[in-house]
């Protein structure tokens, strides 16, 4: 049975007929398509599990051009980070917050995480996105950045939300990749990938440990001569439109 996910918005904003939600398949990167696979080349676009994370669920890209400065030295000589934005609809609105002590996200609220580390402890940026999503009964998404092929300035918090209920548009806060860019002034253009959407059906799940009676060496050997074994014989192509 193919499930159904449903992308809303504000008619103004649906009128522009940009960057609408679209299947992630359609944002498989250029060095991934022009890999040579064959017999005797295999390279990883012959790795099933690979190309799911490339392929599996729903992309949202950026509705609107954002301006980052992000730990540069102001006029006094202090360290800041802000962003600017260009605001084309009223239905499109991008909320900021310029220090670790202001709206939306204060460093305090996540002291200690990885994440507030790589953002050089300033405070977390927040996108309001445009697009209510709604799943059938039972079933919520994930929201990670794009698998294997994020932009590597900046992503997003990732989340889950029970999307069949929640009612009303999900924001995303997000991040700089301070450990790469220590200092960024730049722009993060319109319509650039930043959260990959996968649906799931929540389920309870009781995990089990057991002994594994086939040894590893006895794996490894099998899959290395029967390098299609996965392709072929376990994995199953899903549709995503």
């Amino acid at each position: 049975m193919t499930q159904k996910i449903k992308f809303t918005c504000d008619k103004k904003y649906l009128s522009l007929k940009e960057d609408y939600p679209e299947p992630i398949k359609l944002n498989t990167p250029k060095w991934f398509k022009n890999l040579n696979n064959g017999i005797k080349n295999m390279t990883i676009k012959h790795c099933m599990p690979f190309l799911d994370s490339l392929t599996t669920g729903y992309l949202l890209k950026l509705p609107i051009d954002l301006s980052i400065k992000h730990n540069v030295l102001n006029d006094e000589g202090q360290r800041f980070s802000s962003m600017d934005f260009k605001r084309f609809s009223e239905s499109v609105q991008i909320q900021v917050n310029n220090d670790s002590n202001s709206f939306p996200h204060p460093v305090d609220q996540a002291k200690g995480a990885p994440f507030i580390k790589k953002n050089l402890n300033f405070g977390i940026y927040k996108i309001v996105n445009p697009w209510k999503i709604e799943t059938p009964p039972g079933y919520s998404c994930l929201f990670v950045p794009p698998l294997n092929n994020c932009d590597d300035r900046f992503s997003i918090i990732s989340g889950i939300v029970n999307t069949d209920s929640h009612k009303v548009n999900i924001n995303f806060p997000f991040t700089i990749n301070g450990d790469k860019y220590p200092v960024l002034d730049t722009i993060f253009s319109k319509g650039t990938p930043y959260v990959q959407i996968i649906p799931f059906k929540r389920e309870s799940w009781k995990m089990e440990i057991g002994e594994d009676k086939i040894k590893n060496k006895e794996n490894l050997r099998f899959f290395l001569k029967n390098f299609s074994f996965y392709k072929n014989k376990i994995w199953r192509k899903v549709k995503w439109t």
